[in-house]
């Protein structure tokens, strides 16, 4: 199946302390582990809109143009067909509209350098994919609620 942006509205109760029409910007290539993510937000507050790209260069065409808004979050996963995810991180932080947008590492590696090297590359969070939706709502719960300034 091919991705593509996919703007979805989240219905559930809402969690009072998040921001009204929160919007979500998840990059991923695998639609499982998006499938999973999107679900776990919709437990956590039915108002946050998730938009998804399937990879960094749809990611970034996405993201630069105008017509779409721009998202609170950025979820990026690093392993990833055509540009990787650390090459992506790089070209968003370039986009002067994105600069102060969080970026969070979403992914299954568990390498501290990764971690420490993609921080000082302008990511704010590295998050690495739970395999239990428990987990990964907690997680998300956590990220969420918090203040990413």
């Amino acid at each position: 199946m091919k991705n593509s942006l996919v703007n979805i509205q989240i219905t559930s109760e809402k969690n009072n302390n998040m921001k009204e029409n929160m919007r979500l910007f998840i990059i991923d290539d695998d639609d499982d582990d998006k499938k999973l993510f999107i679900e776990s937000v919709k437990e956590i507050d039915d108002s946050i809109v998730c938009s998804t790209a399937c990879d960094g260069l749809e990611a970034l065409k996405i993201l630069s143009d105008a017509e779409n808004p721009l998202p609170d979050f950025i979820f990026l996963d690093l392993r990833m067909p055509r540009i990787s995810g650390k090459q992506c991180l790089l070209e968003i932080r370039q986009i002067e509209k994105l600069r102060n947008v969080p970026v969070f590492i979403y992914t299954t590696t568990t390498d501290v350098n990764d971690s420490i090297a993609l921080k000082s590359m302008g990511a704010v969070h590295f998050i690495s994919k739970p395999t239990d939706p428990t987990e990964l709502y907690y997680i998300l719960s956590e990220v969420l609620s918090a203040k990413w300034d």
